[in-house]
């Protein structure tokens, strides 16, 4: 596929990390130094030139696209660049991201001539909320239409015996699922019966929400379903968060310095505590009871404020901290100074873009562990040699198939279950075969 990428910051730098090896990639940024970057690294071609401006496109070789996606930080570009390219670029598919709700809306009102908007604010929300609703997790995400979750958990001391330090053959883990991968010492491994789940592993599991909450209780015990949470930073990302939560049923209470972001949050959410503070403040801390509620998110600006104001939160008693990291080398630096989970929005962004240039059989895709791993959710064709095959029968070499959706209803097979043309298989595979699995199925 030839891929038309319009900007080379975070976002774009991500989404040519993931597609370039399986693609044909031209970007375009104004910033010589960004486009160095990309080229040292990879094997795309580069264009100097400005993404609004239809004669750069034009002279970049827009028109050949297959998909073109304008993932700068400024909206106005990616709108421009959106416009031009569906008259330059004649039946490719356009892709522009946002950090603006109110253009997502705008697409879907049927107002904005592309085939996909993608907002930063949208998808940090969503990522924020399937991790509160699985306290243990350090990432996860749903596939079909919810009936599927995949989770990423930390194993710690303390977990279940249950599960922990015995084969999986032996385990009692919960109906329903099914452990993807076990990652130990930077090391995958695809589990199989005699394999043991011990503690300090990480590991992926692929089940049903229901199955998602009792591992979580299982990896860590005591731990109850969160209730109420504490939002740093009023802005867009955060009152995207509180949207998202109140919409779960889940308590909220935003802080932020600035009076007039307090205030438009006061209005818009009735039914959060909104508090106009800085948030760093012993005595607030103490009165308003903040260390009791159970989990932080900071989702202030400036990362060293977000990192600095989680771990004092965590002095002052929240048990559970998530941090947004809009710098991708602020990953590491939080998770050094005790934030439990971080989020970049540009990472989940480029996620969420990635999948357009999958094969048009996959629906979804889920990237982990810093893009070495995909979970994906491909349609099986009716040639697939795996068609007709039971499951114990059928070993797809690097990949493990964790559960499939058959008219619409999600299904975790056993070895005696046979797979069908036009199945749904959510697999999880590396990212260097993921361009194969999905070719076998």
């Amino acid at each position: 596929m030839r891929i038309f990428v319009i900007g080379a910051g975070q976002v774009g730098s991500t989404v040519v990390e993931a597609l370039h090896a399986e693609h044909e990639l031209t970007v375009v940024d104004n910033e010589p130094s960004r486009l160095r970057g990309i080229a040292e690294r990879f094997d795309v071609v580069t264009y100097e030139g400005d993404g609004t401006s239809r004669r750069d496109l034009a002279r970049a070789g827009v028109s050949s696209a297959n998909l073109v996606i304008a993932c700068t930080s400024r909206d106005e570009v990616n709108l421009v660049a959106g416009m031009f390219a569906r008259r330059e670029a004649t039946g490719a598919i356009i892709v522009i991201r946002t950090s603006n709700v109110e253009y997502v809306e705008l697409w879907r009102g049927g107002q904005l001539d592309v085939d996909s908007v993608v907002s930063s604010e949208l998808e940090t929300a969503h990522a924020i909320s399937r991790i509160i609703g699985v306290p243990a997790a350090r990432q996860t995400d749903v596939f079909a239409e919810g009936q599927v979750q995949i989770v990423e958990f930390d194993v710690q001391e303390g977990a279940s015996g249950d599960v922990v330090g015995r084969p999986l053959r032996d385990a009692q883990a919960p109906r329903d699922s099914k452990v993807a991968a076990i990652i130990r010492d930077e090391k995958t491994l695809l589990p199989g019966g005699e394999d043991v789940i011990g503690a300090g592993d990480r590991i992926v599991v692929i089940g049903s929400p229901q199955a998602a909450q009792m591992w979580s209780e299982l990896l860590s015990p005591g731990e109850s379903r969160v209730r109420d949470v504490v939002i740093f930073g009023a802005g867009r990302v955060g009152t995207a968060i509180a949207r998202a939560l109140l919409d779960q049923g889940i308590g909220v209470r935003l802080i932020d310095a600035s009076r007039e972001q307090a205030r438009r949050a006061a209005e818009a959410f009735p039914k959060a505590r909104v508090y106009n503070a800085t948030g760093v403040e012993p005595d607030f801390l103490e009165r308003e009871r903040i260390g009791q509620a159970q989990a932080g998110i900071f989702a202030m600006r400036d990362d060293a404020k977000n990192q600095y104001a989680a771990s004092l939160a965590k002095v002052h008693g929240i048990p559970f901290t998530i941090g947004i990291a809009h710098e991708a080398v602020s990953v590491a630096a939080f998770e050094q100074a005790g934030v439990d989970v971080s989020v970049n929005p540009r990472g989940v962004t480029a996620e969420e873009i990635v999948r357009f240039a999958h094969d048009p059989r996959t629906q979804q895709i889920a990237l982990l562990e810093g893009h070495r791993y995909e979970v994906l959710d491909v349609t099986t064709r009716p040639t697939s040699r795996y068609v007709g095959s039971k499951f114990r029968d059928m070993p797809i070499h690097g990949a493990l198939i964790g559960a499939i959706v058959r008219d619409g209803t999600a299904i975790f097979p056993h070895g005696d279950d046979v797979l069908e043309s036009g199945d749904r298989v959510i697999v999880f595979t590396e990212s260097a075969d993921a361009a194969r699995v999905v070719e076998a199925l």
